[in-house]
C-alpha cells in the first residue's frame, strides 16, 4: 500500500492546481499532500507506445515490465481500469496475439486506443481487443471516449466527428467526461495534427476534464487549449523519448477534483502532478 509518507518521499515536479477561470498555482514538493484513498472515487492509469516487435528495442522486457507495474499500482492503492494508449504493437500485425495476451496479465479491466503503428484493419483490432476504434464507456458520474488518430496504413487522422458530437451529446449531462486519443489534436508538437472541429467540439463541452495521449514519447506533461488541459504519458517502449518509462495515474475525487500524476516506475516516483478542480 502506497501511504503518504512514502509518496512524500518520492520526487515531484510540475505539481500545479487549476483552479476556477482557469488560473494556475504551483506548489513545492513539499506542499502536496496524497488524498486519502477513500476520498478518491475513481482511479486509473495510462500508458502508450509499447511499439511491442520493434526491431532492436527491448520490447518483451518493457512490456513485461509495465504489466507488473500496473499490478503493484493496482495492490496499493487500487485501480478501476487502465488504457493502453496506442501503438500497442509495431507496424506488424503478426505480434497482435502476442502483446495481446501480455496485457492480459493485468490484473483489473483495461481499454486500448488504436495508434499510428497499429496497422491492422477495424474488424481484425475488434476482434482481438472487443472493441472498435471508437468506443465510449461509462462508470458512475463518469463517462469515457476513446478516439482513433490513424487509419490502416498509420496516416494521421482527425476522429470520426459525427461519432463524436453524437457521443459528446449522450454524455452531456455527466458530471466528469474523459477522452482517450493517441494523437493530440492539436500540433504542439512535431508529430502532431490540427483537427480543429474536434478542439471546438472539447472547448464547448462544460463537462469535458480532461484528453489524454500518447505518441509523442518525449512529452510527460500537460498543455492547455482554451481553457481544456491535454495530458502526456511519455512511453513504454519504442526507439526514442523520455529517459525513463512510465505511465500516467488519474484520481477522481469526491470533492470533484481530478488529480493526475506522472510516474517514473523504475524509481518509483511520481514526476508531474496536476490537480484540476471541479468546475461544475
Amino acid at each position: 500500500m502506497l501511504t503518504r509518507r512514502d509518496f512524500l518521499e518520492m520526487a515531484l515536479k510540475g505539481i500545479v492546481v487549476i483552479g476556477a477561470g482557469n488560473t494556475l498555482q504551483s506548489f513545492s514538493p513539499a506542499g502536496f499532500r496524497l488524498p486519502d484513498r477513500k476520498k478518491v472515487l475513481l482511479r486509473f492509469a495510462l500508458a502508450s507506445d509499447g511499439h511491442y516487435g520493434q526491431p532492436k528495442t527491448t520490447y518483451y522486457e518493457n512490456h513485461k515490465k509495465m504489466v507488473n507495474w500496473l499490478n503493484k499500482e493496482g495492490r496499493r492503492r487500487g485501480l478501476d481500469f487502465s488504457v493502453i494508449n496506442g501503438d500497442v504493437f509495431h507496424n506488424d500485425p503478426k505480434f497482435l496475439p502476442e502483446v495481446k495476451k501480455t496485457w492480459d496479465q493485468l490484473k483489473m479491466k483495461y481499454y486500448v486506443s488504436h495508434g499510428n503503428h497499429d496497422m491492422i484493419p477495424e474488424k481484425d483490432w475488434e476482434q482481438t481487443w472487443g472493441i472498435p476504434w471508437h468506443h465510449a464507456f461509462e462508470q458512475g458520474d463518469a463517462a469515457f471516449l476513446i478516439l482513433n488518430t490513424a487509419d490502416v496504413t498509420g496516416k494521421y487522422i482527425c476522429p470520426d466527428m459525427d461519432w463524436t458530437k453524437e457521443q459528446l451529446q449522450r454524455f452531456s449531462a455527466k458530471k466528469h467526461l474523459f477522452v482517450f486519443m493517441h494523437i493530440t489534436p492539436v500540433k504542439w508538437t512535431e508529430h502532431g495534427i490540427d483537427c480543429p472541429e474536434l478542439v471546438e467540439m472539447f472547448t464547448k463541452q462544460s463537462n469535458l476534464r480532461a484528453v489524454f495521449h500518447g505518441h509523442d514519447h518525449i512529452e510527460d506533461g500537460m498543455k492547455e487549449k482554451n481553457g481544456k488541459h491535454y495530458f502526456f504519458d511519455a512511453h513504454i517502449g519504442g526507439s526514442w523519448g523520455t529517459p525513463y518509462t512510465g505511465y500516467r495515474i488519474v484520481e477522481l475525487l469526491e470533492s470533484g477534483e481530478v488529480l493526475s500524476y506522472q510516474v517514473n516506475p523504475a524509481q518509483d516516483m511520481p514526476v508531474n502532478s496536476t490537480t484540476v478542480p471541479d468546475k461544475m
